[in-house]
C-alpha cells in the first residue's frame, strides 16, 4: 500500500499548534479566523478544518490545536506556501507559536476485501 507517485492527488496539510501561554484568547479567535479566511484567498487551498484536542490519552505532548487544509496537489501547497497572503498570514501566526508540527500527506484508502 505504498502512496501513490507524482504529485497528483489530494493532499492534507495539517499543522499541530502549541501556542505561548501569554496568547490572548480574543488574539487566539483573530488568528483562528485568518487562518480559515485564507481559503477565500489562496486559489489552491481547498478546504480548512480545524480543532482542539479532545483525547483521552493525553500523548498530545503540549499540542493543543490541529489545523487541516486540502489541495489537490503537492504543487497546491507549494502555491499556497508560496501566496502573499499565506506569508502575511504566517508572519502574525508563527511567532505566538511555543512549538509546531507540519505534515503533509496523500490520504490512502485501504481496501480489506
Amino acid at each position: 500500500m505504498a502512496a501513490e507517485a507524482g504529485s497528483g492527488g489530494v493532499v492534507k496539510h495539517i499543522l499541530l499548534a502549541r501556542f505561548k501561554e501569554d496568547v490572548a484568547p480574543e488574539r487566539l479567535d483573530q488568528l483562528i479566523r485568518g487562518y480559515a479566511g485564507l481559503v477565500d484567498l489562496v486559489p489552491s487551498m481547498k478546504a480548512f478544518h480545524w480543532g482542539t484536542d479532545v483525547s483521552i490519552e493525553n500523548m498530545h505532548q503540549g499540542f493543543t490545536h490541529v489545523f487541516e487544509s486540502t489541495f489537490e496537489s503537492t504543487e497546491g501547497v507549494k502555491e499556497y506556501i508560496e501566496h502573499p497572503a499565506h506569508v502575511e498570514f504566517a508572519n502574525e501566526f508563527l511567532p505566538v507559536l511555543e512549538k509546531t508540527l507540519i505534515i503533509d500527506y496523500k490520504p490512502t484508502i485501504v481496501n480489506n476485501s
